[in-house]
């Protein structure tokens, strides 16, 4: 599904991606973890085609195709989603115009016809239902107003949504208590196919309790220096970061 190779980045001139190469199959959840500033955002930002981050070197393919040569909104309408660890408010869109252009969106480039606004409004009760958003929430503006634990949840119904084959999900554990933090987690995992990925960018332990990763990732300064099983989140969580910086 996704080839980074020898992937280098900038932002403000500076490089903080030095050298990432990172491979994900189908149906795999790989968590990135690492200290603060080792370039753990910046590589989701790249995936997504933030502006502010500039590719100086290396290559991406997703499902075989070049993401790097892809408009940011193009990579969303071919299966990549990002739930972003502080999620941002849109003032005067509401939750249900918000989705219906982003599903229609999608729709369109892959061919299809608007959803019918009966069909669309039975999907959002669905989707709605498996992270216990309030119906509420529907008729505010995106995110405004929302609380830290509904915000989360706000994410994840708009990856319900969209249903994208590989989503990245920036430290979606930030801020949440644990009642939150389950309801996002399982919601997520309802949501898990063969053919669906997703990279979980996390400090903490507890979190990965849940999503249960295949592959954990340590990035340390723009490079990913250890790749292994759950194990090794387990022993992040009880030695932290020294330990793999000094071998």
């Amino acid at each position: 599904m996704l080839e980074i190779r020898n992937l280098h980045a900038t932002v403000s001139g500076k490089e903080i991606l030095k050298g990432v190469d990172l491979t994900m199959r189908d149906g795999e959840v790989h968590a990135l973890m690492g200290t603060n500033g080792a370039g753990k955002s910046t590589l989701s930002n790249v995936l997504v085609g933030h502006p502010a981050y500039t590719v100086t070197e290396g290559s991406i393919t997703f499902n075989g195709k070049d993401l790097l040569a892809m408009k940011p909104e193009e990579r969303a309408h071919e299966g990549l989603f990002m739930s972003f660890q502080t999620p941002v408010e849109i003032p005067g869109v509401s939750m249900t115009n918000f989705m219906r252009a982003a599903l229609n969106a999608k729709r369109k480039h892959q061919g299809l016809p608007p959803m019918p606004a009966n069909e669309f409004l039975k999907l959002m009760r669905e989707k709605r239902a498996i992270v216990q958003l309030d119906a509420k929430l529907a008729s505010r503006s995106v995110n405004e107003g929302f609380s830290g634990g509904e915000k989360k949840r706000n994410e994840i119904f708009q990856m319900a949504m969209l249903e994208p084959t590989l989503a990245i999900l920036d430290e979606t554990d930030s801020g949440l208590d644990v009642d939150a933090l389950r309801i996002v987690a399982e919601g997520f995992n309802s949501l898990r196919t063969a053919e669906t990925s997703a990279i979980v960018i996390t400090h903490y332990q507890r979190l990965l309790d849940y999503l249960k990763p295949d592959i954990v990732h340590v990035l340390i300064d723009g490079r990913i220096v250890r790749t292994g099983g759950p194990d090794l989140a387990v022993e992040i969580e009880k030695r932290g970061f020294d330990w793999i910086k000094t071998e």
